[in-house]
């Protein structure tokens, strides 16, 4: 059996396929190229159009039929991966009504934190154990203040993934573990979050109809598979949003389970049963993707937004001479730790939830032209990501309780940079495990389950294997924490 997985992100449409027998990838693609364009028209906004995944969707699996001789006729079962908390509108017709207002904007952050004194915040944390905050509900909310036109037009809201999934299907669906990402659901009451969606005055016919996760969701269309060659009837039979995906393909999923990411935002996701969370919304949990009214398992979140994105903007605007990732972190390597007195904080992409919606920006500290080089500046951002998954793993040990020893992660994006296993592993004094998969993997391996293939997690990740592990360095842990508490006193300055 072959299965499709689709990872809906932010710079690029990526499509793998994998052999169900041997569990192996077959063959990947992703388009564009180049990193996709986010539009900006105003400080702390983030848009992207909705049809650009769509088109870009195409454009990989037609590289995947082209290149890689993929027959998309012998596709059995999709899943779906996508970026968390982007708000998509269509109408009656399932036509877009505006861009979609994604993860990293921050418009909306003053609207929910009004409704979080509003309502109560006991009340939201009991319920919705987060603040409402500047998630896909406080979108919808901007969008009903500030474009009454278009949300009389409404017919549905959906999270990219459920668009990518109605695209394919001309079904409108999504699933708990997406509304939780929204602020959409009550897990005390298993259900629609209703205390928050009559707070904002929205009418709930507009919340589309909930699927398991793991599940025919839907089907290819009749004419989408004439178009994009696939035989009729694939099954759609599973979607979660990036971070619990990306949890899910490093097989992360029981209490205690740790799983990272570091691409356009640094994330260190964490499995607990207990429902708990943090008074002041910093790291945030929700459902995971094998969450069930008897069996809690919820991912509790940390996100940094500001991560490969500074890592990116400094290859662009400062290692503008040729350099590649690989030659920025060769010359990273050759700075002492503490680059020089040189420090990055890398908050520049839109308000910091773990700085409690502040967007404080991206600052360099201490830059010395008569003494630091680009490579210290390289040096500096990549040690700036660390402390700053550092300072949220503080907040994730005392407020919910998670001290990883273990962390799994890709290898993939950052931690494709030996300077950042090593730097994170001894700042944080976690193992770092990493494996040979990626988000659209783990979207085709939850397919499998969701259609029957596979019978349970454990035959889904018999065939994935750790390449790498990354012990923390006893010897460097001075010289980093001396790092990190100088960068800290940085950081607080720009916060009080």
């Amino acid at each position: 059996m072959k299965i499709l997985g689709i990872d809906i992100g932010t710079s690029s449409i990526k499509a793998s396929v994998l052999d169900g027998e041997t569990g192996l990838c077959i063959a990947s693609a992703s388009f564009p190229e180049t990193e996709a364009l986010i539009f900006s028209a105003k400080p702390g906004w983030a848009e992207q159009e909705p049809e650009m995944w769509w088109s870009s969707l195409k454009e990989a699996l037609s590289k995947l039929k082209a290149k890689n001789k993929i027959n998309l006729k012998e596709i059995e079962a999709i899943g779906i991966s996508y970026q968390m908390h982007g708000l998509v509108l269509v109408d009656k017709d399932m036509q877009v009504l505006r861009p979609s207002i994604i993860w990293c904007d921050s418009r909306a952050v003053e609207i929910g934190q009004k409704a979080f004194k509003d309502i109560g915040e006991q009340k939201c944390l009991q319920n919705l154990l987060n603040s409402p905050g500047n998630f896909t509900a406080s979108k919808l909310k901007w969008v009903q203040e500030n474009e009454p036109d278009i949300y009389k037009k409404i017919h549905k809201m959906m999270l990219p993934g459920d668009f990518i999934a109605m695209k394919l299907s001309g079904e409108i669906n999504t699933t708990a573990t997406g509304l939780s990402e929204g602020m959409l659901w009550n897990f005390k009451e298993n259900t629609t979050a209703d205390i928050l969606i009559d707070h904002y005055g929205f009418d709930k016919s507009i919340v589309p109809n909930i699927v398991p996760c793991f599940s025919v969701q839907s089907e290819v269309s009749a004419a989408i598979a004439n178009e994009l060659g696939f035989k009729q009837g694939v099954k759609i039979s599973y979607r979660a949003g990036d971070q619990p995906n990306n949890a899910f393909s490093l097989n992360v999923l029981e209490p205690g389970e740790i799983a990272a990411t570091a691409g356009t935002s640094g994330v260190i996701f964490g499995v607990t049963d207990q429902v708990q969370y943090d008074p002041k919304s910093r790291v945030n949990t929700f459902a995971h993707v094998n969450h069930t009214d008897k069996n809690n398992r919820l991912g509790v979140l940390l996100c940094i937004n500001g991560t490969g994105i500074l890592n990116s903007w400094i290859k662009k605007n400062i290692g503008n001479n040729g350099f590649s990732y690989d030659q920025m972190n060769a010359a990273a390597a050759q700075i002492s730790i503490g680059s020089d007195g040189l420090n990055i904080l890398p908050f520049g992409n839109g308000a910091e939830r773990m700085l409690e919606n502040k967007m404080i920006g991206s600052h360099f500290e201490n830059l010395d032209f008569n003494r630091h080089t680009t490579a210290h500046i390289f040096r500096a951002a990549q040690e700036g990501i660390v402390f700053s998954f550092r300072y949220g793993m503080d907040i994730m040990k005392k407020e919910v309780g998670i001290n990883p020893s273990v962390i799994r992660a890709g290898k993939a994006n950052m931690f494709l940079s030996p300077l950042f296993c090593e730097a994170l592993a001894t700042v944080t004094g976690a193992t770092i495990e990493l494996s040979e998969t990626d988000g659209s993997l783990g979207a085709a391996r939850g397919a499998a389950v969701g259609s029957g293939y596979y019978k349970d997690f454990k035959e889904a990740f018999k065939s994935l294997t750790k390449i790498a592990v990354v012990e923390p360095k006893k010897s460097l842990i001075e010289q980093y924490s001396e790092a990190y508490d100088k960068w800290l006193k940085i950081l607080n300055l720009k916060l009080n």
